[in-house]
């Protein structure tokens, strides 16, 4: 581990709008894509949001809003094996 005590990870944000939405969680490459492990928060004005700790890289990502496959209209795409986009989120090293 660096002496940073982090191993040179940053926290990265990610957040969608979701008013309607009763429950919202991150997939991605950085968690094993697991269904329900990185749970979103809502702020109560609709934004949901999650904190997760990264190495600087690439990932790739996507939300499940109450149950259903949705990508972050803020992020760019990559094609994915079932036909559809993934999210792509780069994490850059410190500066």
């Amino acid at each position: 581990m660096a002496a940073s005590g982090n191993g040179g990870k940053r926290r990265v944000v990610f957040s969608i709008r979701a008013p309607e939405a009763s429950e919202v969680f991150l997939c991605g490459s950085f968690n094993g894509w697991d269904l329900t492990r990185t749970r979103m928060k809502p702020d109560g004005e609709g934004q949901w949001r999650a904190q997760v700790m990264l190495v600087p890289g690439t990932y790739e990502y996507r939300l499940r809003v109450d149950g259903e496959w949705i990508n972050d209209p803020e992020a760019e795409t990559v094609p994915n094996p079932y036909g559809t986009t993934n999210c792509v989120r780069v994490v850059q090293p410190p500066a």
